[in-house]
Formats: structure tokens, C-alpha cells, sequence
């Protein structure tokens, strides 16, 4: 296990400090950041990703391979949209959702390879 090293002194190295603190985002960034992050924290929605992933699906298609109702794939495409994680066509009476771009595909799979190195 990892030895916990505690500093002496109240602020080991100033000059790091700031320079650090200048680089940061700002608080907002981090929230908004931090929002997009939830987003991807439920099961639901990373299927509904991987699914769009491979094709543009329906509601009822989606419902389908993630065994699941459509009211509540309804709602979970409801918070990707907000997100600007999913986008949507219509076709008629027939909706068509599918990734709001490469984004999110590379996000996803970053994520992938990160805990495949687990």
C-alpha cells in the first residue's frame, strides 16, 4: 500500500502553487465538467451509448436491446439530449436517435481502455 506523505511546512512550493492554481479551470468549467461526468455514472446510458455506438436506433429499438421500457429509455434519451450527448431525426412519425458526434464515442471508449488496464 501507499505511504501517505505529509507536508512540514504550510505550502511546500509557492511558485507551484500558483502556477497551478493559474492553469486551473474555473469553477464553472469543473461543475459543467463534473455534470457531463454524472451523466455517464448510469448503466442505462452507457447501453444506450454503445448501442448508438454501432447504429442509429428508435425509442422502441433501443427499449429492446437493453431490455428495458421505452417510457424509460424515453426519459434516459431525455437527459442524453441535455447533455448534447444524443441527437435526434425524424422520419415521418419515426424518431432516429444517434450520437451527437465523435466526442462522445471517444469518451466512451477512453473509458473503456481505462478500465481494461485495471
Amino acid at each position: 500500500m501507499d505511504e501517505l506523505i505529509n507536508c512540514d511546512e504550510e505550502v511546500s512550493n509557492v511558485e507551484i502553487v500558483n502556477r497551478v492554481k493559474l492553469k486551473l479551470l474555473h469553477d464553472e468549467e469543473i461543475f459543467d465538467l463534473a455534470e457531463l461526468f454524472k451523466v455517464f455514472g448510469d448503466s442505462t446510458r452507457m447501453k444506450i451509448i454503445n448501442a448508438l455506438m454501432i447504429e442509429e436506433l428508435c425509442v422502441c429499438e433501443i427499449a429492446e436491446i437493453t431490455n428495458s421500457t421505452p417510457s424509460a429509455i424515453s426519459h434516459q434519451l431525455r437527459v442524453l439530449k441535455q447533455a448534447k450527448l444524443v441527437k435526434y431525426r425524424k422520419e415521418g412519425k419515426s424518431v432516429f436517435y444517434s450520437l451527437d458526434d465523435e466526442h462522445v464515442k471517444e469518451i466512451f471508449e477512453k473509458g473503456r481502455e481505462h478500465i481494461e488496464e485495471i
